[in-house]
């Protein structure tokens, strides 16, 4: 009697588990859309969905910085907890995701596009990826903080700005349009399929990451608009001493731009944000065509967001609103309503959030995780408020850690001035309000709760010699013969269409849908 109530509960447990659709943009500010107040994207798919959905206002990246900020999404744990220092860094197969909860918890896991896993584990819990990733897995994007005046060449340097226009193909474009054919096709697939487990599939786009070119229809889409400029515009020598350092990193000082150079790349950036916004809605036509829309839960969201000059600044590396602010949009109208969400949260928020939708208790399996459910934020009700950061990659010399919480932002690193910011009254972060006497009792605070959460000189010493480790690997691994680790997509074609050891009429039967006499929703 126990084993079958367990199989009744089991059965019971899969019904109520949605689909769950998740659309990553890739260095996607969530200032740039008309979602988030912006009054020069056209963005008709992620408007539509917000406008049914539970928009996050105050939304962020923990670091900001690519694979830092997606593993810390995966895992739900902050960068230091798994050493997800930078772009780099190796992702630990031993470090659950949410992938790896869900798939125990009886979902088909797919990936379509970027994770930027490095290591020899391409897969961290997915059951099945689609492509391979645009970024190399190994570990020759290893910064190093004691050479900080070498500059490295394969880093961001600012021909994505002086040489921003229209195109007719880029390596992005060859990249995104086959994720979203892959994942568009695995929604078909799933819907043919007799595999009737709920699914999690992650489509994730490159764009609208720098390089600043889009095809020609993407740039004419805003021929004749207004491209609004940076707000900010402070002088090198009035900059915070990190931000100085992204300019060395960036190259800025050796390749200054102009104000024509700005506006194109923040044309072609809008751009690209049309781009991945047909995407979408070509993703949403497909499921609403394979006949999962009304069971899938679809979240857009990003890894981290750009500075596109604001402060004379570009990409991200630190954290100012438009580097770390991303979106979260959540559209399930039939579970929950629509509204916006004032309170702060982040990608760490995203494991336990998934697993609730799920059904399961991350808890309760004795793992540890760092964010908080935004299930209680869905439905209405108050939630935690809060954000932790680090950032631990380029442009660093030390690690660098922030906190927001209710209206203030608090910014430390061992090397530098502290910067607190009251983002209710200078949404702009023109005021560092660290050093007003004012502000010293909030500040020593602040402090006090950054010597409890992290040992700064231990977290220092463990990158440094985390970075002096995969130099020599890669090295090592690069003399002689190499066995790279990036992920090979196997597609068998012996399985493909029509094949003479398979029943033709079995096969066009199961191939076709919907089956003949049936809707899609009739799954």
């Amino acid at each position: 009697m126990i084993i079958a109530a367990a199989a009744r509960a089991a059965v019971e447990m899969r019904v109520n588990q949605p689909n769950i659709l998740i659309l990553m943009a890739d260095q996607l500010t969530a200032g740039a859309l008309p979602a988030y107040g912006n009054r020069v994207a056209k963005t008709p798919h992620i408007d539509a969905l917000a406008a049914a959905g539970v928009v996050f206002d105050s939304f962020y990246c923990n670091s900001p910085l690519c694979a830092p900020s997606r593993f810390s999404f995966m895992a739900g744990r902050l960068p230091a907890q798994i050493g997800a220092y930078d772009n780099a860094a190796e992702f630990g197969a031993q470090v659950p995701t949410f992938a790896h909860h869900l798939r125990a918890a009886g979902y088909q896991t797919a990936l379509s596009g970027k994770m930027h896993f490095c290591g020899p584990d391409q897969l961290h819990g997915f059951e099945e990826r689609l492509t391979t990733d645009i970024y190399p897995a190994d570990f020759g994007w290893t910064p190093d903080w004691e050479r900080f005046e070498h500059r490295p060449s394969w880093y961001h340097d600012m021909n994505s700005v002086a040489q921003a226009g229209p195109c007719t193909r880029t390596n992005q474009v060859d990249f995104d349009d086959e994720v979203v054919y892959a994942a568009r096709q695995k929604l078909f697939d799933l819907a043919r399929s007799r595999d009737r487990r709920p699914f999690c599939l992650v489509v994730s786009m490159t764009h609208p990451h720098d390089p600043y070119v889009v095809p020609q229809a993407y740039w004419d889409r805003y021929e004749g608009v207004d491209i609004d400029m940076p707000k900010v515009s402070i002088t090198p020598e009035q900059l915070d001493p990190h931000s100085r350092r992204i300019r060395h990193v960036i190259g800025l000082e050796l390749q200054p731009v102009t104000q024509d150079q700005v506006r194109a790349a923040r044309r072609a950036y809008y751009g690209a944000v049309s781009y991945v916004d047909d995407q979408i809605g070509a993703l949403r036509a497909a499921l609403r065509d394979s006949g999962f829309e009304r069971d899938t839960i679809v979240l857009v969201l990003a890894d981290h967001g750009d500075m596109l000059g604001e402060r004379g600044l570009w990409y991200k590396m630190n954290f100012f609103e438009p580097a770390c602010r991303i979106p979260l949009i959540v559209h399930a109208p039939g579970r929950f309503s629509a509204r916006r969400v004032p309170g702060s949260a982040s990608l760490l928020d995203l494991l336990p959030t998934l697993c609730d939708f799920a059904g399961v208790d991350p808890a309760a399996t004795g793992v540890p995780f760092d964010g908080a459910s935004l299930l209680p934020a869905l439905r209405g009700e108050p939630g935690r408020d809060e954000v932790i950061g680090e950032y631990l990659g380029e442009a660093a010399i030390a690690p660098m850690v922030m906190i927001r919480r209710g209206r203030y932002k608090f910014v430390h690193t061992p090397v530098d001035p502290d910067q607190l910011y009251d983002l209710a009254a200078d949404p702009l972060e023109l005021n560092n309000l660290a050093a007003e006497p004012a502000q010293q009792e909030r500040v020593a605070e602040f402090r006090r709760e950054v010597a409890r959460r992290w040992d700064l000189p231990a977290l220092h010493q463990a990158v440094l010699a985390s970075q002096r480790r995969r130099h020599l690997v890669y090295r090592a691994l690069r003399t002689g013969r190499f066995a790279p680790w990036d992920f090979q997509p196997l597609r068998d074609a012996s399985r493909a269409y029509i094949r003479n050891d398979q029943d033709l009429p079995d096969l066009e039967a199961m191939a076709r849908f919907p089956s003949i006499g049936k809707s899609p929703d009739a799954r």
